[in-house]
């Protein structure tokens, strides 16, 4: 089992990507990734903010988008305090920590510090993690939100929990190709007959389609059988 990837998705301000950086560095986490950021890469700020993580600043991935940063990933996580109706299931950090010891390559989601992930962007994940605060104030700096979910990944390598399965599981590239098969047949069948809700119908299979956790295998006999069905 990997360590997670921990990947910022436009990520506004140098300080707090360095700030992410330290609490990674803190709890054995290495793997940074980012995703459009808003000051570019590299950020001088970052480093001022990093301590002795700046081995991590350094070696961080930019990516444009974040299925490009998921592309490797069996299982992600997303960070949100706010619900969205995706029908994904909500853990706590603790849940969370415990969940990625299951799989073999995952990841953390961060949204920006303004506005949080997307609906879009949260739909790539298998799981929602809110951290529990008080309601009156519950927006956490991003920073934050990494340090406490990368403790209970570090507190969660000292306790007994499944190991990976031995079948290899489908990575995020593996059902977003799926997912571009199903929804190309699906047009040529005029099946997106109300343009309006296209966007959200095709958001709510990717999140149907993420949350099975199919492996390499099950994917694979899944386009086959759209192939089929479409000749």
């Amino acid at each position: 089992m990997s360590s997670p990837s921990i990947i910022l998705v436009r990520p506004q301000m140098g300080e707090n990507i360095g700030a992410a950086a330290r609490a990674m560095m803190n709890f054995g986490l290495s793997d940074l990734r980012l995703v459009a950021p808003r000051d570019g890469w590299p950020n001088p700020k970052a480093h001022e903010m990093s301590a002795h993580a700046d081995g991590i600043i350094e070696a961080a991935r930019v990516y444009e988008s974040l299925s490009e940063a998921l592309a490797d990933c069996t299982y992600a996580l997303a960070s949100t305090a706010r619900m969205r109706d995706l029908h994904l299931p909500v853990l706590t950090p603790r849940e969370g920590a415990q969940a990625v010891k299951t799989h073999s390559k995952t990841a953390f989601i961060f949204g920006p510090e303004r506005s949080g992930l997307t609906s879009d962007e949260v739909a790539f994940a298998h799981a929602v993690v809110t951290i529990p605060t008080d309601a009156a104030n519950a927006s956490l700096n991003i920073a934050q939100s990494v340090v406490i979910l990368a403790y209970e990944w570090w507190q969660a390598q000292a306790e007994p929990g499944a190991l990976p399965v031995e079948e290899t599981p489908a990575n995020l590239a593996q059902i977003e190709g799926l997912l571009t098969h199903l929804v190309g047949e699906l047009e040529r069948k005029e099946f997106f007959h109300v343009a309006e809700k296209k966007a959200s119908m095709q958001r709510n299979l990717r999140t149907l389609l993420t949350k099975a956790e199919f492996s390499a295998a099950e994917v694979q006999v899944l386009r086959g059988i759209v192939k089929a069905l479409a000749e």
